[in-house]
């Protein structure tokens, strides 16, 4: 049974360009190597999106973020990491068609980068 925040109805990636380029030539995304060394993709709320960039991310151009309903996600569970909040994890790959949009990642002129508007 998926383990979920209760109101958490999107989670979202954040991966190198290249990275979701391959995975759209193989119709699926497989992790990063932080994800393979974990035994599962890394996700994060909408919530929790600024600081995983703040903390894995900071100063990276060429990423996109992907937006993905949790209801598309059938291996997803929510666990405790950083500081103890409930995390979003996918164990197994995440299929191409389950991410709604995917956008380039800019940084804006204080050095962080600058999310879209999210879904809600």
């Amino acid at each position: 049974m998926m383990k979920r925040a209760p109101h958490e109805t999107w989670v979202f990636k954040v991966c190198p360009a290249p990275e979701w380029a391959a995975a759209e030539a193989a119709g699926h995304y497989t992790g990063s190597a932080d994800d393979h060394r974990d035994g599962f993709i890394h996700l994060s709320t909408a919530a929790q999106l600024e600081g995983t960039l703040a903390k894995h991310f900071a100063g990276e151009t060429d990423l996109v973020l992907l937006a993905v309903p949790v209801s598309a996600l059938k291996a997803l569970k929510f666990e405790p990491s950083r500081g103890g909040a409930l995390f979003p994890h996918l164990y197994g790959a995440l299929p191409v068609s389950a991410a709604i949009w995917h956008v380039p990642l800019a940084i804006g002129a204080d050095g962080r980068h600058v999310l879209p508007d999210l879904p809600t």
